[in-house]
């Protein structure tokens, strides 16, 4: 890892969650200046030796074509979510490899198309950015993800979700509105982050992974707080969604099988994930600190 002295691509898969996607469009001579590197834990380890795809020994060094396999114990790992253990590699990469100048993280459900050299060059050095990543296709305000991510079931508990929101609103975060162009929107798609590794960037990766380990690790909502309030600031080039269709292919992630309760029945919910512990919605957050948030981005602010 400390050999990697130029791009390093990063992604990662715990309890067996996604596949192993080979990154497609190479240039000849990329596998031999850009780092690949895919960490996965006990359960990936597991599915991917009974399916023959990696052997079942430990001194052999692991590949699966342009990926080198990292396996890291899950009883080492420093969270019991899978998904928070995931922010270390999204977040802290600056950190695991400490003389990389540009890294690109991929999410596992994602297969890049487009050489990641030339998505350096075109997305963030042409640009002077620091950090490149894509617009959201839908959600243009920070409340607008949460209320999603709660309809949506992405997160399950909708309280910690509430407070969350309650103290960016506190602390002074506004709706978009055209006072924050050049950005277009507060709500980025994270599966795709390119970044350049100096100051502005890796301050911007820390106050996130702060941000995720203090509420959860649904990256798009402490987005806009982090973007907006740090300093100094960052330069960040949202690309347009359509741009990041034409360079990955997103697929969906592995199906898991319902656990069958002692009463008989199906349950669709891991007994062991911890976050799906309440559902419900947002929509008692008028009347508080959000008050003002909601009429600005709903447009009955008479400011």
């Amino acid at each position: 890892m400390e050999r990697c002295n130029g791009l390093v691509v990063i992604s990662a898969i715990f309890n067996d969650h996604d596949k192993v996607r080979q990154p497609r469009g190479l240039g000849h001579k990329t596998l031999h200046s850009v780092c690949f590197f895919m960490f996965i834990d006990n359960s990936t380890l597991k599915s991917l030796i009974s399916h023959q795809i990696l052997p079942d020994n430990p001194d052999q060094p692991y590949k699966i074509g342009a990926w080198r396999i990292v396996s890291l114990p899950t009883e080492k790992l420093p969270y019991e979510n899978p998904a928070m253990n995931g922010v270390i590699f999204k977040y802290i990469i600056h950190r695991l490899f400490p003389n990389s100048h540009f890294s690109l993280w991929v999410d596992a459900k994602l297969q890049l198309t487009v050489d990641p050299l030339l998505l350096v060059h075109s997305l963030l050095v042409k640009t002077g950015a620091d950090m490149a990543l894509s617009k959201h296709p839908f959600n243009l305000h920070t409340m607008e993800e949460a209320m999603a991510t709660v309809r949506w079931r992405k997160w399950g508990d909708v309280d910690r979700i509430r407070v969350q929101m309650e103290s960016y609103c506190e602390s002074g975060l506004e709706s978009w509105s055209p006072n924050k162009l050049p950005y277009e929107t507060d709500v980025p798609d994270t599966a795709l982050i390119i970044r350049r590794h100096n100051v502005p960037s890796g301050l911007f990766s820390c106050l996130m992974f702060n941000e995720l380990e203090a509420f959860n690790p649904r990256d798009q909502l402490a987005f806009a707080f982090v973007r907006d309030f740090m300093n100094p600031k960052i330069k960040i080039n949202m690309f347009e969604a359509e741009v990041f269709e034409h360079i990955s292919i997103e697929y969906r992630h592995n199906l898991k099988q319902p656990i069958i309760r002692e009463d008989g029945n199906y349950s669709k919910v891991n007994a062991q994930d911890k976050t799906f512990i309440k559902m419900g919605s947002l929509k008692n957050m008028q009347g508080r600190s959000c008050d003002k948030y909601l009429s600005k981005m709903w447009g009955e602010s008479t400011e």
